[in-house]
């Protein structure tokens, strides 16, 4: 039902992309190429993120600068870009009164498709998100999570190879929440769909996301496969024993910071920069424990993201 989109080509490619505002500048010189997949993209409020967005829509051309979206040209294909991608704003972008099925299906004729093509695949899709049951019920009436997924339905209802997502789970609760990313990720994987996910919820992006833009006050300060980005941390360990001995009390002996894990016999361990690991195994034996694990850590995505944009 959910065609898969072309992974031959970059995704996205952009070439020195400026945008102002009068004498604002909300995008500065950004320069970045993404692979096709599930990319998240990050920054606070007033990063850039709503402008770069538009712009890739083609709702809104670059006061300087250019690329391409899905082999498209920014500035030559607007009206191509629009049929092909389908977006979900956050505003709630719905029309009071309307059958949620009939919304669904003029968002498809809206996209350029016959009646009746766009409100047979409406009913597809509605059926996909699960909102079969009350598809003919006003969408007035429907819970926020509804709300949701029927604005997810009328960005899909033309299958798009490309969706743009503006805050997803904004106002859900943890259940929806839950639920959103599970379809997110379905979308993304098992239809091999392209999205980008625009959001300020770092788990959010770790959950559905296998590539990450982080923007920060109009400039691109990380681009690429979240884990190629993320630092080794020199120094820090996670280790796992068994044994009653006080093995973590002989470890701050020698001056190392230990922090437990909820988990008994787990701890993360930070070391000066001489140590060596076998000195590990030496306190273990002496403490009459086994030592089962060495894990070297690496950085998680919120600490990836506060060291890029310089946030404690």
């Amino acid at each position: 039902m959910i065609a898969a989109a072309d992974t031959t080509s970059p995704l996205v490619e952009l070439s020195d992309v400026s945008h102002s505002y009068g004498r604002f500048q909300a995008l500065k010189n950004i320069s970045l190429r993404v692979e096709p997949g599930a990319i998240g993209l990050v920054g606070q409020n007033g990063a850039g993120k709503s402008t770069l967005l538009k712009i890739l829509l083609g709702l809104m051309k670059p006061t300087s600068g250019g690329g391409t979206v899905l082999g498209l040209d920014l500035l030559r294909d607007r009206d191509e870009l629009r049929s092909r991608i389908g977006f979900m704003p956050e505003a709630e972008s719905l029309i009071p009164g309307m059958r949620g099925v009939d919304l669904v299906g003029l968002a498809g004729e809206l996209s350029g498709m016959p009646r009746r093509q766009a409100l047979r695949r409406a009913h597809e899709v509605l059926s996909y998100l699960e909102l079969d049951e009350v598809r003919y019920r006003r969408c007035d009436d429907y819970s926020v999570g509804m709300k949701q997924r029927l604005k997810l339905a009328a960005a899909l209802v033309h299958d798009p190879q490309l969706l743009l997502l503006d805050e997803p789970t904004a106002g859900l609760d943890p259940q929806g929440r839950e639920s959103m990313l599970r379809l997110l990720h379905a979308i993304a994987g098992r239809h091999g769909k392209s999205l980008i996910l625009s959001t300020h919820l770092l788990g959010d992006i770790d959950r559905v996301c296998g590539q990450v833009i982080i923007v920060d006050r109009g400039s691109i300060l990380g681009c690429g496969r979240i884990g190629e980005l993320r630092q080794h941390w020199q120094g820090r360990y996670r280790l796992r024993w068994r044994g009653e001995g006080p093995f973590a009390e002989a470890l701050r002996a020698t001056g190392l910071t230990v922090q437990l894990r909820p988990i008994a016999g787990e701890a993360d361990v930070e070391v000066p920069p001489d140590w060596k690991t076998t000195r590990f195994f030496e306190i273990a034996v002496q403490q009459n424990v086994v030592l089962s694990d060495i894990v070297p850590e690496e950085e998680d995505l919120p600490r990836m993201y506060h060291r890029l944009i310089g946030t404690p």
